[in-house]
C-alpha cells in the first residue's frame, strides 16, 4: 500500500494496484478546512483525476470523531473581508476538485460531516456511513450559506423541499434519519464505514475502468436535463466506449468465461 502526502493534511493511499483512498488528516482540528488544507486538496485530486490506474476513490478521516465539521471558522475569523474575497477560489476550487474527480467516489463518513464537511461528501457518488455519523448544513446559523457546492447537490439528492428544509433550519441530522432521507446512501456499524467503502470501492474497480469513467461521465452531465437531452449525452459516453479496447477485452472474456484484463482504453 503506497502512501503520498499533499502538504500537512491530505495523504493519498493505495490499496491494490486500482482503489485510491483520499485521506483527511487534519486531526487537531476534526479536518476543517484551512486555505493551505483547501489547496492540498485541490493539489491531490488533481493528481488521481491524472492517474489512469486509479479506477475508485474512497475519501475517509482519520479522526476518531468527525469525518469534517466544514470550514475553519477560527481561521476565518482572522481574515478581512478582502482576504476573504482572496481565499474563496481556494476553498471553491477544493470541492469542486473532488467533485469532478473523473472516477467513481465513494465518502466513507463517521462522526461530524457538517458544513464544507458534508459537502465533500455529497461531492463523492455514493455514501457510506456509520451509525456515529451526523451530518448537516448548517451555515445559515452563522450568518452564510453553503458555499461548498450544498445548495445545488443536497437537492440533487434529497428533493428540493426536503433540501430546504434542511438548509433552512441548519439541523444536524443523525446516521439512522440520515439513511431514510437518502442523505447517506449505506448505514454500516460503528467503526465499520472505512473498511466498507474501501471494499465497495474493490467491487466496483473490478469493472472497465473506461465504462466506469463514462457512465459517471453520463450520469453527471445528463442530470437535469430533458429525457431526449439526456439521451443525446448517454450516446455520446457510449460512443466513448463503444470502440475501446475496454468493450473488446469484456466481450471477449465474456464468452470465454473468464475475468476480463481490462487494458482501460
Amino acid at each position: 500500500m503506497g502512501e503520498q502526502r499533499f502538504g500537512e493534511w491530505v495523504v493519498v493511499r493505495r490499496h491494490g494496484e486500482h482503489v485510491a483512498e483520499l485521506v483527511l488528516d487534519r486531526v487537531k482540528a476534526m479536518n476543517a478546512v484551512s486555505t493551505a488544507m483547501a489547496r492540498s486538496l485541490t493539489e491531490a485530486c488533481a493528481t488521481l483525476a491524472a492517474d489512469r490506474s486509479a479506477r475508485v476513490v474512497v475519501v475517509s478521516s482519520s479522526h476518531e470523531r468527525a469525518f469534517c465539521v466544514g470550514a475553519d471558522l477560527k481561521e476565518r475569523n482572522s481574515l478581512s473581508d478582502a482576504e476573504l474575497v482572496r481565499q474563496r477560489p481556494y476553498t471553491r476550487a477544493a470541492y469542486t476538485a473532488v467533485l469532478e474527480l473523473p472516477m467513481p467516489t465513494v465518502a466513507a463518513v463517521h462522526g461530524f460531516a457538517l458544513g464544507g464537511g458534508f459537502e465533500i461528501a455529497l461531492a463523492c457518488d455514493l455514501i457510506v456511513a456509520d451509525r456515529t455519523a451526523v451530518v448537516g448544513l448548517p451555515e445559515v446559523s452563522v450568518g452564510v450559506i453553503p458555499g461548498g457546492g450544498g445548495t445545488q447537490l443536497l437537492p440533487r439528492r434529497v428533493g428540493a423541499a426536503r433540501a430546504a428544509e434542511l438548509v433552512f433550519t441548519a439541523r444536524r441530522v443523525e446516521a439512522a434519519e440520515a439513511r431514510e432521507l437518502g442523505l447517506v446512501d449505506e448505514l454500516v456499524a460503528a467503526g465499520e464505514d472505512r473498511t466498507e467503502a474501501l471494499a465497495l470501492a474493490a467491487r466496483i474497480a473490478g469493472n472497465s475502468p473506461v465504462g466506469l469513467r463514462a457512465a459517471k461521465r453520463a450520469m453527471r452531465l445528463g442530470h437535469g436535463l430533458d429525457l431526449a437531452a439526456g439521451l443525446e449525452v448517454e450516446d455520446a459516453a457510449w460512443r466513448s466506449v463503444a470502440f475501446s479496447g475496454d468493450r473488446a477485452e469484456g466481450v471477449a472474456a465474456f464468452n470465454e468465461k473468464r475475468t476480463p484484463d481490462w487494458p482501460g482504453e
